[in-house]
């Protein structure tokens, strides 16, 4: 698995949840599928006058979200960036070409009067897939994205009981001085950090 594979998987899921937050600080989610995908960008057209375009024009910030048949989960974290104004026309006459759906609903010349073109270029990715066994977890950037390190670690305080160990649903823990989890595999229950005496696990 890689950031490119994920695009595509995205690609293939087709129509994906974007993530972002109002003026007010409120979460706002809208459904997107009016979108085009380079080897490593995501470029994705909306209404001028849409509330999306005023929050994505105003902070930037977005989160995407897709789910494959298999249990894949893929979620994009970025900040959105307005296409350069000379190549707006190009992209919005190419995803227009991808979908044509988007001609009822933007006939004629309006798509390019109402329309405005974003680009997602310097994102972190993160991949779960429950259709495993062990579950499966990875991180993955594209341009200049940044990863984020997320769930739990065993420090030097650990004592060798092996109660973490037992209470992970994915038996993802191995024995050790301290004893190791494996990210790849780890699903961020916290069982472990519960149960732990020596309070030797900490969140990352």
């Amino acid at each position: 698995m890689d950031a490119k594979t994920c695009l595509k998987k995205l690609e293939y899921v087709g129509v994906l949840a974007f993530a972002t937050v109002d003026k007010n600080g409120a979460p706002q989610i809208r459904n997107i599928s009016a979108i085009h995908y380079e080897p490593e960008r995501m470029i994705f057209f909306t209404a001028k006058g849409k509330a999306f375009c005023e929050e994505l024009m105003t902070d930037g910030r977005v989160q995407v979200l897709g789910y494959t048949k298999y249990k894949e989960m893929i979620r994009l974290s970025a900040k959105a960036e307005v296409i350069a104004e000379d190549e707006q026309e190009k992209w919005i006459d190419i995803i227009f070409a991808e979908q044509p759906y988007l001609y009822n609903v933007y006939p004629d010349d309006t798509r390019k009067m109402a329309g405005i073109v974003f680009e997602i270029k310097n994102a972190n990715i993160e991949y779960f897939n429950l259709g495993v066994n062990p579950i499966f977890r990875d991180f993955y950037t594209i341009g200049d994205g940044n990863i984020e390190k997320k769930g739990y670690y065993i420090t030097d305080k650990c004592i060798g009981c092996g109660k973490c160990l037992k209470s992970c649903p994915q038996r993802c823990i191995e024995e050790g001085e301290p004893y190791n989890i494996l990210q790849n595999h780890c699903l961020h229950c916290g069982n472990c950090f519960d149960v732990c005496p020596a309070k030797a696990i900490e969140k990352r």
